[in-house]
C-alpha cells in the first residue's frame, strides 16, 4: 500500500481530525493523491448531523467502492450514529465505531504491527517542520483528559487559516441534536499539548489559528452542562486562550462556536487585552423565540442572548457577531418567526447561517408533531437570507475608509482574503507582491456586493 486520498465532511472538528489522519499516513510513508489517481487507500470522514450528510457520506463511500481501493476507511460520526444509516459488506470496507482504534486499523492496513506511531518509533512526516521529543511527550492531566489517539499536527495542508481541536464531546442534548449520540465523551486537550501544538502550526508557517471543538466553551470540564461544574463560570478558556495570545509570530487567534453564557467578562476582558485575538464572536442563536428555544433544550433565552451582545460590544470596538439559525423548527409560529427577525435585526449581524430544520432521526425534535410545512421554511429561509445579505453589508460598511489588516487566502483573479472581523476584503486584480497566507494592511474604499474593496497602504 502506497497512496492514499481522503474525503472529508461536515465542521471543523472533522476537518482538524482529517488532518491527523493524513499527517498519520504521511508518517507511514504513504502519498496523498487525488482519488482519479486510484489510490490504495481511501478514508471517508464522515458527518450525519443532518440526513443530507449522512447521504452524501454514504454516496462518496459508494463511489469509493466503484473505483475499487485496496482498502476504504469509514471514520467519523455516522458509523456511530443510531440506526442502519451505513451497511457496507464487502471485506475491503472498514467501518471505525470506536475512534480510539482508527489508528491501529490504519496500520493493520497498511501491513504493519505498529499501533499509532509515536516520537520514538516513526520521524516526523514529511510536511511537517521537526519537532523534538520534549515537544511531543507532553504530559496529561486527569482533570482534562486521557491522551489523544492520533499525534497532534504539525500543519494544515491547504489551507492558511489552521483550525486546531481543543475540546470533543457533548452531553448537552439539544432536541434537534444528533452530535450527543456520536460524541458524548467530553473531553479536553490539557493546555500544554495546546500550546506545543500551536506553536508548531505558527512554525510550519501558518499565522492565524482557530480554535475549535465540539463545545469550546466547556473547555476543561468534563461536561457542557453548566449546573455541573465546579463554579457558574468556566476559568479554562479564558487562561487557555490568555496562554495562546503569547505565542511568539501568532498573529491572529478566533474562537469557534459559543453558547452565549460561555461569553464573560473574563473571557472578553482577555480578547480586550490582545491585539492577535480577533474582536469577532460566533454565538449560536438558532431562534429569537422563548417559546422555540425552549422545545430545542436551549440553555438561554433570548433576552440572555441579547445581554451577551451588549456585554461583547462595551468590552470590544465594533465586534463582529456572528450565528446559527434554525428556520421551521417543528411548532414554529409567524410569531416565533417574526421574533427572530428582530432579534437579527437588533443585534446587527455580522453574518447569519440561516438552516432550514431537518428532521434528524435519533433526536427529540424528530418526534415532536406540528411541522412546519417546507413552503413556508422556504419562505422564512428567504427572508433571514435577505435580512443578512442587508445586515452584512450594514456591517461592513462601518469600516469605510479605515484600514484593516488581510489574510491573503486567495490569489487568483482578484487577490482577497479576511479581515479581523472577519468580512471579506478584494484587492485590485493588478496588486504586485501579495501570496496566499501574507498578512496586507489595506484601506477599505468600496463597499460591493458581498465584500469590501481594498488597496494596499
Amino acid at each position: 500500500m502506497q497512496t492514499f486520498a481522503i474525503f472529508t465532511l461536515g465542521c471543523k472538528v472533522n476537518q482538524y481530525e482529517s488532518q491527523q489522519i493524513r499527517e498519520l499516513l504521511v508518517r507511514y510513508d504513504l502519498t496523498e493523491v487525488d482519488v482519479t489517481e486510484l489510490p490504495d487507500l481511501v478514508v471517508i470522514n464522515t458527518c450525519c448531523v443532518t440526513h443530507a450528510a449522512s447521504a452524501k457520506s454514504r454516496h462518496l463511500l459508494s463511489q469509493a467502492r466503484r473505483r475499487g481501493p485496496a482498502a476504504i476507511v469509514v471514520c467519523g460520526c455516522l458509523p456511530v450514529a443510531p440506526g442502519d444509516e451505513l451497511t457496507a459488506t464487502d471485506e475491503n470496507i472498514h467501518v471505525v465505531k470506536n475512534r480510539s482504534s482508527l489508528g491501529p486499523t490504519l496500520g493493520r492496513l497498511i501491513g504493519t504491527s505498529r499501533t499509532t506511531p509515536d516520537a520514538e518509533n516513526l520521524g516526523p512526516s514529511k510536511d511537517t517542520p521537526s519537532r523534538t521529543e520534549k515537544d511531543l511527550k507532553v504530559k496529561y492531566k486527569n482533570d482534562l483528559c486521557a491522551p489523544p489517539e492520533l499525534l497532534p499536527i504539525g500543519r494544515f495542508r491547504g489551507q492558511t487559516r489552521a483550525f486546531l481541536k481543543v475540546q470533543d464531546g457533548c452531553d448537552a442534548f439539544c432536541s434537534y441534536c444528533i452530535i450527543p449520540r456520536t460524541r458524548p465523551k467530553v473531553h479536553s486537550n490539557p493546555p500544554d499539548n495546546v500550546l506545543a501544538e500551536a506553536a508548531a502550526l505558527v512554525a510550519a508557517g501558518h499565522k492565524e489559528i482557530v480554535v475549535t471543538g465540539v463545545h469550546v466553551g466547556a473547555y476543561g470540564q468534563s461536561t457542557v452542562r453548566r449546573r455541573h461544574w465546579p463554579a457558574p463560570e468556566n476559568e479554562h478558556l479564558a487562561l487557555l486562550l490568555e496562554r495562546l495570545a503569547r505565542i511568539p509570530g501568532l498573529a491572529r487567534i478566533r474562537l469557534s462556536s459559543l453558547d452565549p453564557a460561555d461569553v464573560t467578562a473574563r473571557l472578553l476582558s482577555v480578547f480586550a487585552d490582545h491585539d492577535n485575538i480577533m474582536s469577532h464572536l460566533h454565538l449560536s442563536l438558532q431562534s429569537g423565540s422563548n417559546r422555540v428555544l425552549r422545545r430545542m433544550c436551549r440553555p438561554y433565552t433570548a433576552d440572555e442572548f441579547a445581554a451577551k451582545v451588549e456585554l461583547a460590544r462595551q468590552f470590544l470596538d465594533r465586534p463582529a457577531i456572528t450565528t446559527d439559525i434554525i428556520v421551521g423548527f417543528p411548532g414554529e409560529t409567524d410569531d416565533d418567526f417574526r421574533r427572530t427577525l428582530e432579534l437579527a435585526e437588533w443585534a446587527g449581524f455580522a453574518k447569519m447561517h440561516v438552516f432550514a430544520f431537518s428532521r434528524r432521526n435519533g433526536t427529540a425534535a424528530a418526534r415532536m408533531p406540528e411541522k412546519v410545512p417546507s413552503e413556508v421554511k422556504k419562505e422564512r429561509s428567504q427572508a433571514l437570507r435577505d435580512l443578512d445579505h442587508t445586515l452584512q453589508s450594514q456591517f461592513r460598511r462601518r469600516f469605510l475608509g479605515e484600514t484593516a489588516q488581510v489574510l491573503i487566502e486567495t490569489t487568483n483573479g482578484r487577490p482577497g482574503g479576511r479581515a479581523e472581523r472577519y468580512f471579506t476584503v478584494h484587492l485590485p486584480a493588478a496588486t504586485d507582491r501579495t501570496d496566499k497566507n501574507d498578512l496586507v494592511n489595506v484601506r477599505l474604499v468600496e463597499n460591493a456586493a458581498d465584500a469590501l474593496l481594498g488597496v494596499p497602504t
